[in-house]
């Protein structure tokens, strides 16, 4: 069985994916023209939409670290560490 934090992960992963593939779904859709070509503002909300996937995985990723952060799993601040040996 998986450890409650990879569901959580394996969970966000997919959702965030799944709006990602939506989003292009809706700018093809949208931007397409009658014989399958993405027009000049398709092809920049597309790229938009591409970069905002890079951001948004980058703040999911951030975000899960800190909220799945056990105590004692050596990622704590280096300052703590050196407070507590004196």
């Amino acid at each position: 069985m998986l450890e409650r934090e990879r569901i959580i992960e394996i969970v966000v992963a997919v959702a965030v994916v799944i709006a990602m593939l939506g989003a292009m779904v809706a700018i093809g859709s949208t931007y397409g023209g009658d014989d399958s070509v993405l027009s000049p503002d398709g092809a920049e909300l597309l790229v938009g939409a591409i970069i905002g996937f890079i951001f948004l995985l980058l703040g999911v990723g951030l975000a899960l670290a800190f909220v799945l952060n056990e105590p004692g799993e050596g990622l704590e601040d280096d300052d703590a560490d050196a407070k507590s040996a004196v």
